[in-house]
């Protein structure tokens, strides 16, 4: 990859040269500073950063376990940030919320950040998030609008719309996310990146609450569903403070295997169920399905049955609201925006039945999904119903002559597949006339995470679009 610059490396030829002494940590870690340097005004993916010196200095102490000859972790010398809910040692998080405005910086790591830092990754900063990772685009008074790298007039995505920008920007190789309702796969989609809702479990969490509950999971982001896995061996594993934890041998997600296209065979959905999707959008995935069919790939078009999933995620997405505003009330908390004071209050009217049914229907619909991914490598829908919206919106209220009238309701391409409980990849399909990018996203197998990012791989491979260089921003 010598002759691009390096913070357009992959993570894994980062990985690999670091290891081999043919590139140094310091070298990496200073091409991303300044390319941070460079597009970070413009763009605002980061709510804070470590002091440059102090990153200078992680970088240096890698190169020298290296030249020790000490067993390096997959991601070792590779800058990240961390999405701004998620506690990072020395960093304040924000929560993208007034109400945080001036927290002090944590003590700990959660169990995610020192996971990163088992693996060998440089903790740099936190990535912007809406307030409490409200909804699919990325705004705040803590730090503003997270600007798309495609179009800077344009969302980057969200909630973990940070992480996405700044991988398609280039100041990042690697990056978490979190979703209950498209926060990984929105911000990949719209930034022309990838990005992994795994099965429930897989990334473990030691955060407090419900540890049970397999609405909102952590998981990878990257250029390429390869470095998302590689991302993905390097924080995953079992681990006794998290329940749904699974995963016994985190190297699966080093060694995907190669698949042939012509081996593929994919159920297709044009619309989740019978959403509105932008004739662009549908445009441009009809020329990825031609594409790949020509590659090989055998399509078979699908029509799941999503009644009710709507209700469902509601339900679930709005109890956890109030289980978490009540925490952050009873702390004294005050400021937050009217849409997440509104999901509290519904969260907190909601009556036992109301979650009983809808737990129960979660349950009906992850068999259906089940029982239709027999006989297929995966199924693929629109990720978004639009590309990249304005960046002055709150939300999209309308597509198709559809209305929507809340945050969330232009969500429902992401939160139908919430509710399935099954590992969802977003990968890039293509791009409108307008050069902004669409993606889709694929259903796997429950548990078969490594699967769907061998197939994702594959895909890109035929497509081409991964690593693609943003046209709103300098190469």
């Amino acid at each position: 990859m010598t002759d691009m610059p390096l913070h357009r490396w992959s993570a894994t030829a980062m990985a690999a040269g670091i290891a081999a002494r043919e590139v140094s940590a310091e070298e990496v870690m200073r091409a991303h500073l300044d390319r941070i340097a460079e597009v970070e005004a413009d763009v605002a993916a980061f709510v804070s950063l470590v002091p440059e010196g102090d990153a200078i200095q992680m970088a240096q102490e890698a190169d020298r376990a290296v030249a020790r000859g000490d067993r390096l972790g997959p991601l070792h010398g590779l800058p990240t940030g961390v999405k701004d809910l998620i506690d990072v040692a020395g960093l304040p998080t924000s929560h993208g919320s007034a109400a945080y405005a001036g927290a002090a910086p944590a003590s700990h790591d959660s169990l995610l950040a020192a996971n990163l830092r088992g693996a060998g990754a440089l903790i740099i900063g936190k990535t912007n998030t809406p307030e409490a990772g409200l909804g699919t685009l990325t705004f705040n008074p803590v730090r503003g609008v997270c600007r798309n790298p495609w179009d800077l007039s344009r969302h980057a995505g969200g909630s973990s719309g940070g992480a996405g920008a700044a991988l398609a920007a280039g100041m990042l190789p690697i990056a978490d996310g979190s979703d209950s309702g498209g926060s990984i796969r929105y911000p990949a989609s719209l930034c022309n990146i990838v990005g992994l809702r795994p099965t429930p479990g897989t990334v473990p969490s030691a955060r407090t609450g419900n540890g049970w509950d397999p609405h909102g999971v952590l998981g990878p982001m990257a250029r390429d569903s390869r470095d998302a896995a590689r991302l993905l061996s390097g924080i995953t594993g079992r681990d006794d403070r998290a329940p749904l934890s699974w995963v016994e041998d985190p190297a699966v997600f080093l060694e995907l295997p190669e698949r042939d296209p012509s081996a593929l065979r994919l159920g297709w959905s044009d619309d989740v169920g019978g959403l509105p999707i932008d004739p662009e959008v549908r445009a441009v995935l009809r020329d990825a399905r031609r594409t790949l069919e020509s590659a090989g790939v055998e399509f078979v078009d699908v029509d799941l049955d999503y009644e009710g999933a709507d209700e469902a995620w509601q339900v679930i997405e709005m109890f956890n609201f109030g289980a978490d505003g009540k925490a952050r009330f009873d702390e004294g908390r005050a400021g937050f925006r009217d849409d997440y004071l509104r999901n509290v209050a519904e969260g907190r009217a909601l009556t036992a039945d109301d979650y009983a049914a809808a737990l129960a229907h979660r349950t009906v619909i992850f068999r259906r999904t089940a029982a239709a991914l027999r006989g297929l490598d995966g199924i693929v829908f629109p990720a978004t119903p639009v590309a990249a919206p304005p960046a002055e919106v709150e939300w999209v209220d309308e597509v198709e002559g559809t209305v929507f009238e809340r945050y969330f309701l232009w969500q429902r391409a992401a939160c139908r597949l919430t509710v399935t409980g099954h590992p969802v990849l977003a990968t890039p399909a293509g791009f409108t006339a307008a050069g902004l990018p669409v993606g889709m996203q694929i259903a796997g197998a429950s548990r078969g995470d490594a699967a769907l990012l061998a197939v994702g791989a594959t895909l890109e491979d035929v497509l081409g679009h991964v690593g693609a260089v943003p046209t709103g921003l300098p190469a």
